[in-house]
């Protein structure tokens, strides 16, 4: 039956054009319906729930890249369907050498940790130029709930010489704590954030973004549908982590 077609596509089907509409209303009046019948309350109402679909767009999908400063560090912020990665770069000197490295947490919709990755943007050693480390990769989060409380998650089991750029005495730090430190960087980085753009709310104030090629601004995130709750999210939580092997942990909210 024509109706039950358009019923099943307000869920999961091809768009419903208005002339198709107008084509099972003509037919009905054609086969001489009641207007009072169940036929054309089953049209009424599936022109109800597109119009009121128009009015309430479903959530953008897709990924959106913002990039800015807030407050004393400009971040990247990248939302894809269910997830945001938040990256900072850092840069400094150890050993006469100069380097810079990008360090990214990825977070899932409930501000859970995904992974924590470090990009060699500038090595203490050139050859590792442009490569990419997981320093932390919970196992299975792809199919994981998202609102986990403890999770085992892999490890590099030496970690790049490159972290000092965050903190001189980071190889001095128990491993335990090292990795809950690489973390909750993300979760205080989310923090101020979140900070951040409730201010511009209350002031009107926008954030800064420096690059002309198209990413938005920070500020945009506030109509981000994926990003804003996870932000929320992500900064109201701290992590612990324990050593189960020089390669495996387990990840504790």
């Amino acid at each position: 039956m024509l109706i039950e077609q358009l019923e099943s596509r307000l869920h999961n089907g091809a768009p419903i054009q208005d002339t198709e509409l107008s084509s099972v209303s003509e037919f009905l009046r054609q086969r001489d319906f009641s207007a009072a019948s169940d036929y054309h309350a089953r049209l009424v109402k599936v022109r109800h729930q597109l119009l009121h679909r128009s009015k309430h767009p479903a959530p953008r999908l897709g990924k959106r890249n913002y990039g800015g400063q807030a407050g004393e560090q400009w971040m990247q912020v990248q939302s894809a369907f269910d997830h945001l990665i938040l990256s900072t770069c850092y840069a400094g000197e150890f050993n006469t050498r100069r380097g810079r490295i990008k360090i990214s947490h990825r977070f899932n919709r409930e501000g859970r940790i995904d992974f924590v990755e470090l990009k060699f943007v500038q090595s203490l050693l050139p050859v590792l130029n442009g490569q990419f480390r997981k320093l932390l990769l919970v196992d299975g989060y792809q199919t994981v709930r998202n609102d986990w409380r403890v999770a085992e998650a892999f490890v590099l089991p030496v970690v790049p010489q490159e972290l000092v750029f965050l903190y001189e005495n980071v190889f001095r730090c128990p491993k335990h704590e090292l990795f809950a430190w690489l973390i909750n960087i993300g979760h205080g980085i989310t923090q101020d954030l979140g900070d951040t753009l409730h201010s511009t709310l209350r002031n009107g104030s926008e954030l800064r973004s420096q690059n002309p090629t198209g990413q938005l601004p920070l500020a945009a995130i506030r109509e981000d549908e994926v990003a804003f709750p996870i932000i929320e999210k992500a900064a109201t939580l701290q992590s612990t982590v324990q050593c189960l092997e020089p390669s495996r942990v387990v990840v504790r909210y």
